[in-house]
């Protein structure tokens, strides 16, 4: 095998021997391999200029997201100021670099990527295309000298012969010059090859040079400063945050270092607050899904003036539910659900059954809804009132264990307001020491929760329109005069709460121990069904009337009404002790004996008490002809010469006259 020679030798050229083929096999096998390799080489170069050019593109990406932080409002922007001065010097900083990286990738385009791909397009490319030309050549030359060997040697054709020789001339001569032209650019691509992988790094390098040159003078002269002042900052945000991570690790401990009861329900060891005028915190709510199915779900409720706010969760703010002012708040029992209370509007047409997740958050719920209907946190002192004014709040969450003596903030027996005292012919209220519940009430007195009326009686009633007689003590003939009474009829929607026999009639403080018993007994059996029912006043009777049938369920004549006043803080309740008579010693004058009777009206207490008053002053002006004439001068009269006192307020019972069991607001 011949040496291997640094170039081709251009006089070898016309000859064509197989050594100088064997040469030009090693030149071309070079080439194939330069070619390759100066396709991978190009592939590096052209990434590194994409990176370049990306990193020019995200810089400048960079530096207008930095100017975006300002125009982003953030809701905690505590310490945006310093951020925003910041990050726009960064931005301008950012910017002066992007025009450095631009700047950059246009040299690697033009002094690196450009020149080897010149190469390979021009050097690389023409060594292929004179090949091929050389192939063509020598292909030509072969078929020019098969014909020429193969003239006859007997009959030799001069002209045949002349045409073969011009023609073997002709393809050797474009043979020799396309290996001549073939053979010098191989030569010339030894050195071309030598100059294209150097020229390309050279550019590289220079321009990776000057662009530290002017990275180092930006950064140097102006950025020294505002380097270390941003250092600082940072390193006292630091300092602050493992100031506040190491509070908050500290608090973490303390807070999982409780007992385990904080996280169990129902096990609240805190007394109960019976004085909020704010509460928050999550109940169940039940909801209708279809006319008998329910659906309890669980939402976030909270006070805020004076109104009930729900806000679900995910929700950016609350929405009012329902408004608390004068409305009522009772406990109540859900089939197999604890700790439900249900909240009414005034009118009675909007309520909602709400279920605490404990005992506690049950009572406060409770409090609070009824401080709040009370409108004490409108006061200067809402506690101090709430104090004051929570007893009754008290009594209708907690069972009653003994008849304890009333505390300081009981109501006062002494009120002076209209149809609050009223003072019968026998006497005058007591005064001195109030008197102890034992001698108003016996203890274990039995308490009657509803107003039963006999199926016959009731049949007799519809069938002939009379009146029911009084289980009291009324007789048919104290009763026939009430459709001769036509000074005065008033008519106030109520429900009865209760009654219950009691040991006076002549002290007022007797209504108020009753009422306490009876909401307090109804809170401990969860009684908070009622029924409907007209209280009617006249000028010689009060009637009880069944909404739906117009009978009259119970009946009395004023003369056994010797007491009546409404509740000093929850204007909607309202009694009276009626008086009877009991024979049944065999006593001809009979045993004087009472009971008391509480309702709850549409309407203030205080109306019905001022009505009844009124009433009693019509009988005892009966007697006097001038006294009555007087009276109905002061007083105004209806067209049919009835007295005018207030609106009917049945409109809104009478809508819903076919419910007969409606829900206690108690």
């Amino acid at each position: 095998m011949p040496a291997v020679h640094h170039k081709l030798l251009l006089e070898d050229a016309l000859q064509d021997s197989p050594q100088t083929r064997s040469l030009l096999s090693v030149f071309e096998e070079d080439v194939g391999m330069l070619t390759d390799y100066t396709n991978q080489l190009l592939q590096s170069m052209q990434r590194v200029f994409g990176a370049q050019s990306e990193m020019g593109l995200a810089t400048e990406q960079l530096s207008k997201q930095l100017l975006e932080y300002e125009k982003k409002n953030f809701a905690l922007g505590r310490g945006d100021e310093e951020v925003i001065t910041t990050l726009q010097n960064f931005a301008k900083t950012v910017g002066e670099l992007n025009a450095l990286h631009s700047e950059l990738a246009n040299q690697m385009a033009d002094s690196m990527v450009f020149p080897l791909i010149q190469f390979r397009e021009k050097d690389l490319t023409e060594i292929s295309t004179l090949k091929e030309i050389f192939a063509i050549g020598t292909d030509e030359h072969e078929a020019a000298m098969v014909k020429y060997s193969r003239l006859p040697k007997k009959k030799e054709n001069e002209k045949l012969k002349a045409d073969l020789v011009k023609e073997v001339a002709y393809t050797r001569r474009k043979q020799h010059q396309a290996s001549l032209q073939y053979y010098c650019a191989l030569n010339a691509l030894q050195y071309r090859k030598r100059v294209a992988m150097l020229e390309p790094m050279l550019g590289y390098t220079q321009a990776q040079i000057s662009f530290f040159k002017k990275g180092f003078e930006l950064v140097s002269k102006k950025m020294d400063c505002f380097l270390a002042s941003v250092s600082n900052m940072t390193q006292s945000i630091q300092a602050q945050l493992d100031s506040e991570a190491e509070a908050m690790r500290v608090s973490h401990r303390e807070l999982l270092s409780v007992e385990d009861t904080v996280y169990m329900p129902d096990k609240d060891t805190e007394p109960v607050n019976r004085t909020l005028i704010q509460k928050a915190g999550y109940l169940n709510i039940r909801n209708k899904t279809g006319l008998v199915t329910t659906a309890w779900d669980r939402l976030y409720f909270f006070t805020q003036g004076g109104n009930l706010m729900c806000q679900p969760r995910g929700a950016v703010a609350g929405g009012m539910v329902l408004d608390l002012d004068n409305s009522s708040v009772m406990a109540v029992d859900c089939e197999d659900r604890r700790y439900c209370f249900q909240i009414t509007s005034p009118s009675g047409k909007t309520s909602m059954i709400l279920q605490a997740e404990s005992k506690k958050e049950y009572e406060e719920w409770i409090c609070t809804v009824n401080n709040i209907s009370r409108q004490i946190y409108l006061t200067d002192n809402p506690e101090a009132v709430a104090i004051r004014l929570n007893q009754t709040a008290i009594q209708a969450v907690t069972p009653i264990t003994s008849f304890e003596k009333r505390q300081d903030g009981s109501p006062n027996p002494d009120r002076a307001k209209p149809g609050g005292v009223h003072t019968t012919s026998s006497g005058s209220q007591k005064t001195g020491v109030a008197p102890e519940p034992e001698d108003l009430i016996a203890p274990g007195t039995p308490i009657q929760f509803d107003i039963m009326l006999p199926a016959s009686e009731f049949q007799d009633q519809n069938r002939t329109g009379g009146r029911r007689t009084n289980p009291f003590g009324e007789t048919e003939d104290d009763c026939s005069t009430d459709t001769d009474d036509s000074l005065l009829q008033q008519v106030f929607a109520v429900r009865f709460l209760g009654s219950m026999a009691v040991r006076c009639g002549d002290n007022q403080e007797v209504i108020y121990e009753a009422m306490r018993q009876v909401l307090a007994a109804r809170a401990i059996h969860n009684i908070f069904r009622t029924t409907e029912a007209h209280l009617m006043v006249t000028s010689s009777s009060l009637r009880l009337i069944d909404p739906q049938t117009q009978v009259t369920r119970l009946s009395f004549q004023l003369g056994e009404v010797c007491q009546f006043a409404a509740h000093q803080e929850n204007g909607r309740l309202m009694g009276f002790v009626v008086e009877s008579r009991d024979w049944s010693n065999g006593d001809e004058e009979g045993e004087p004996s009472f009971s008391a009777f509480v309702f709850e009206s549409n309407t203030e207490g205080e109306k019905i008490c001022y009505t009844i008053n009124l009433a009693k002053e019509i009988t005892e002006a009966k007697k006097d002809p001038e006294a009555l004439a007087q009276l109905m001068k002061n007083m105004p009269l209806t067209n049919d010469g009835k007295f005018l006192l207030l609106e009917p307020e049945t409109g809104d019972t009478t809508e819903g006259a076919g419910q007969e069991d409606l829900e206690s607001e108690a």
